[in-house]
């Protein structure tokens, strides 16, 4: 059950469909008629009995079923995700290039393993000298640095360009060699790559321009030049693979008409379950029977029984996890209804696990459990459960404010700064402590950092 807790919608029907495939005694579907009632709960099955009954796993003549769209949202039921067209891969790309050229077999060799060590972004990662131990030891095929970087600026040649970079330097200075140096500012930008690549990344403006003898309007022309390079010339191969393996499917669909939230589960793709009649029947029979069984009968029936008590555990679980679900993120909503009708998000309360564990009964751990990985959609976007808790602070009036609208705050400062001179932590404290929000700089600090925003320094702009 705690298991089955902690994964979301999408896992949770990877989940269904191995049980179904482990326990032939669990199928898909639904009965025609009076099999949509629920499964009785409180039936209590012992495996410690000497004699099977019937009644353990069915009730009169209907075989108990479980309906996964239940109270769940079904309006996306035929949405069906388009698949896309089959093509080579990145490496098979590189490889195909490879053989244009005019290389012995040596180097084929050579450049094949070499292309097998470049990463999903286009770079060659390991260095040259590990490679070659790594052919030595593995395939007694021992091969000069020299010969390893021939092919290699071979490989470097392929499209996309800076494929097998070793380095964002290298990468960004293959590009821009492949375009040509004829204009003053692709000179001056490779010049900046090549000497004042750490000036660069740090932004120390000035000092590129002293060093360079350039103006500040050249070296804003060299920096769009250098920005405008793909940092990860492999990343146009990837992205079939990363949108399948960065889908989100959310596990509620929260929706608002008529000024009322209606909050459904969303299980659309996952399978309704349900008990099989053949292995019921099989036990029926050996009830009527079960004086005239054979050993192998009973050991069958053994078998059946054991599997009947996995299948009928297992449909009560998912009911038990929807029915946990459910109450939470009903909890949620309560607790943050004006924010979830509105979509504002300066009408967060803070909230913490403790929170809605006390709103539910439940234990904090089930809470954590239950808002990982789980995320909701509303009429305002999809957004993961853990987003809608933070910790409180009071302003200097006493009204008590989540975190995550300081955070909001001075996500805004820093969007409307002025580039050039960006705010330090210090000042951007300043700002918080007018609007009412008494925060120390180090507390600034931390919030920035939680918000994956740079120091001043590095967010400067000419």
């Amino acid at each position: 059950m705690i298991k089955l807790l902690e994964i979301p919608a999408l896992q949770m029907e990877q989940r269904i469909k191995k049980e179904l495939e482990d326990n032939p005694v669990l199928e898909e579907g639904s009965e025609d008629s009076s099999s949509d009632d629920e499964f009785d709960s409180s039936e209590e099955v012992s495996n410690e009995k000497d004699e099977f009954s019937l009644e353990d796993y069915m009730d009169d003549d209907d075989v108990p079923s479980y309906r996964l769209n239940a109270q769940n949202y079904s309006k996306d039921d035929k949405n069906e995700e388009i698949p896309f067209s089959g093509g080579s891969s990145f490496k098979e790309h590189l490889s195909a290039q490879l053989g244009l050229h005019n290389l012995s077999e040596d180097q084929e060799l050579l450049g094949e393993y070499i292309i097998g060590n470049i990463d999903e972004d286009g770079y060659l990662r390991r260095n040259l000298e590990s490679i070659s131990d790594d052919l030595a030891f593995t395939y007694g095929f021992e091969v000069s640095y020299e010969k390893l970087h021939e092919v290699l600026m071979i490989i470097q040649e392929s499209d996309p360009a800076g494929v097998g970079a070793r380095s964002l330097r290298e990468c960004l200075m293959l590009q821009l060699e492949r375009e040509g140096l004829d204009d003053p500012d692709d000179k001056v930008a490779f010049n900046i790559l090549n000497h004042h690549f750490d000036e660069f990344t740090n932004k120390h403006y000035d000092k590129i321009i002293q060093r360079l003898s350039i103006t500040r309007e050249q070296l804003k022309e060299a920096l769009d030049i250098i920005l405008r390079l793909n940092p990860k010339p492999g990343s146009s191969f990837g992205e079939v693979q990363v949108k399948s393996f960065h889908q989100i499917v959310p596990d509620f669909i929260l929706e608002y008409n008529d000024g009322k939230l209606e909050l459904f589960l969303n299980s659309s793709n996952v399978p309704e379950l349900r008990l099989s009649r053949t292995y019921t029947e099989m036990l029926e029979s050996f009830n009527a029977n079960k004086k005239n069984a054979s050993k192998e009968d009973k050991d069958a029936i053994t078998f059946v029984k054991q599997k009947l008590d996995s299948a009928k555990w297992f449909i009560d679980a998912i009911r038990q996890r929807q029915n946990t679900l459910l109450l939470t993120m009903e909890a949620i909503l309560e607790y943050q209804s004006k924010y979830f009708i509105e979509g504002d998000e300066t009408l967060l309360r803070p909230m913490i696990l403790k929170d809605i564990a006390e709103r539910t009964g439940l234990d904090i751990s089930t809470i954590s459990r239950v808002v990982n990985s789980k995320y909701v959609q509303t009429h305002f976007g999809i957004f993961p459960l853990k987003s809608f808790f933070s910790e409180g602070m009071q302003t200097e009036s006493g009204e008590e404010v989540s975190t995550r609208e300081i955070k909001n705050i001075l996500q805004n400062c820093i969007d409307e700064e002025d580039k050039a001179k960006p705010l330090t932590d210090d000042k951007l404290a300043v700002i918080l402590k007018e609007k009412g929000y008494n925060i120390a700089r180090r507390t600034v600090a931390k919030y920035r950092e939680q918000l994956n925003l740079p120091v001043a320094r590095l967010r400067k702009e000419l």
